[in-house]
């Protein structure tokens, strides 16, 4: 299993406007995706940062949803509430507990 991370930072004052949009838009998009296996939102709401861990079967499906553009048309819908620009990183699931 392969673990995506997003890390970002929004503007403070657009924090419950951008989780509300994960909530209602995001997540059934990734629903869709072949090989999606489920995520995680974690937010400072005092500050903006965060990060989005989404859990993916195979690598393969992690590159079919970068490749289909699935990914980039999610972080499109927060361009006005960043802060900076997300970073995006990719782990193996080495252990489960």
């Amino acid at each position: 299993m392969i673990a995506r991370v997003t890390i970002f930072h929004v503007k403070p004052e657009k924090v419950e406007e951008a989780i509300k949009l994960y909530e209602t838009s995001v997540i059934p998009d990734a629903k869709k995706q072949n090989g999606f296996a489920g995520g995680y939102l974690l937010t400072d709401r005092a500050s903006g940062r965060g990060m989005s861990l989404t859990f993916w079967q195979t690598q393969e499906d992690v590159t079919a949803s970068e490749e289909n553009l699935h990914y980039q048309q999610q972080l499109l819908k927060f361009l006005e509430m960043f802060a900076s620009p997300p970073i995006k990183e990719q782990y193996a699931i080495s252990l489960e507990f």
